[in-house]
């Protein structure tokens, strides 16, 4: 399924001919996720907003927010003519904005279609509406989120995916999943992967060292990038570098990076016992020059993720050339496919067996680099915007039935 969806193609879209919204649209957007420091789901309503609006340039799109945007959005670049940032004016209503303040802004400035990109839409039917459920961790795995958090996702998350037209998710197994515990039908569920940016390329040696010497990180390191959360599986990957390093006597460090998330205080105790803890940097949240320095710069990257939606930091390492290593779940399974070795989340002692191959081997790790670098090619996010039009059209259509 994944495959058809990287030429353009959501897995539900249909031909749609004769409507008028097929030629040019008004789109709106949810512009939340883009009121702070952007993690992955800011990355990917700015990067869906952008490439919407250079992949169709008739069409208007409207990121709504009711608060201020981040003032690092997009800084330095110039913005399409057609991609608008609109701070909305209904600030009394903004306390209750999904029910009351964003169906006000819709009724003022309609729009053709309006896309959730973070987990949420109007309840009210005012127009047609997309979300995107990016994973099901706060209903499979609540007990590695923050509990206040996880009982609203519960509550609200079917609710919103009964009362949006169309659904996307970022992998086909996402798509299985919604399916059987939102009990959304297949056909109003499209899978459409994520990219990585255009910035993760790989960068060269001497300018990597520099950024690299700044953050305290030797030559020889492991990597892996993501918060700092349960859900991540890091005690594997902690206990992984711990066997490695009693084999493995040249110098190597175990480089985290990302910000500290929820239910962190079990990793951290366990980080001050190891006897390997000077060897392990935690570098908390880092730029995407920096990401793209460690990326291009590590021995091997690697996501020991119990449980994930698409997974989208191995496809960057990859598109910066670095030797991926992922847990064997079927998000990244589908994800990566043969470009990255594989090991079941519940076993260190696989994991370390993989390390050490990879390791002592620069032909193996050179391998993985090739094949990374092409997988990362089959995605981009024009081919995401292009397929997410589709499922446009098609909730544009199913609404007017």
């Amino acid at each position: 399924m994944i495959a058809a969806t990287r030429a353009g193609e959501s897995s539900c879209s249909k031909a749609v001919t004769g409507h008028r919204s097929s030629n040019h649209m008004r789109i709106g957007i949810d512009g939340w996720p883009l009121t702070e420091v952007l993690t992955g789901i800011g990355h990917y309503t700015n990067e869906l907003a952008r490439h919407l609006a250079t992949e169709t340039v008739d069409d208007q799109i409207n990121v709504i927010s009711p608060r201020a945007y981040t003032r690092s959005l997009n800084f330095g670049t110039v913005l399409p003519a057609n991609l608008h940032f609109v701070r909305s004016g209904i600030s009394p209503w903004n306390r209750r904005w999904w029910s009351i303040g964003l169906p006000r802004h819709l009724r003022r400035q309609p729009m053709d279609v309006f896309h959730g990109t973070n987990f949420e839409v109007p309840l009210q039917k005012i127009c047609p509406s997309v979300i995107t459920i990016h994973d099901m961790s706060m209903k499979l795995h609540a007990g590695t989120q923050e509990r206040k958090l996880a009982r609203r996702a519960q509550l609200r998350l079917p609710m919103m995916a009964k009362a949006a037209t169309m659904v996307i998710t970022p992998s086909e197994s996402a798509r299985q999943e919604v399916h059987e515990h939102l009990e959304i039908p297949f056909d109003r569920i499209a899978a459409i992967p994520e990219a990585p940016r255009d910035c993760f390329r790989p960068m060269a040696e001497a300018a990597a060292k520099r950024i690299r010497d700044r953050l305290g990180i030797n030559q020889e390191f492991l990597l892996y990038v993501g918060t700092i959360e349960p859900r991540k599986n890091l005690g594997t990957l902690l206990n992984a570098f711990e066997e490695v390093r009693r084999v493995w006597r040249e110098p190597l460090q175990l480089v985290l990076a990302g910000r500290k998330g929820w239910l962190v205080d079990d990793l951290l105790r366990s980080l001050k016992r190891s006897q390997e803890a000077r060897q392990v940097i935690l570098t908390g949240y880092l730029s995407d020059l920096e990401l793209c320095a460690l990326y291009s710069s590590c021995a091997v990257f690697i996501y020991p993720s119990f449980y994930e939606g698409f997974g989208l930091p191995p496809l960057e390492a990859m598109a910066c050339g670095a030797p991926v290593v992922v847990s064997r779940i079927p998000s990244l399974v589908e994800v990566t496919t043969e470009a990255a070795r594989t090991f079941a989340a519940t076993a260190p002692q696989e994991l370390t067996a993989v390390l050490l191959e990879l390791l002592g081997s620069d032909k193996l790790r050179q391998e993985l680099s090739r094949t990374g670098l092409e997988r990362a090619a089959q995605f981009s996010w024009a081919r995401t915007a292009r397929a997410t039009r589709n499922v446009y059209t098609e909730a544009i259509e199913r609404f007017s039935l």
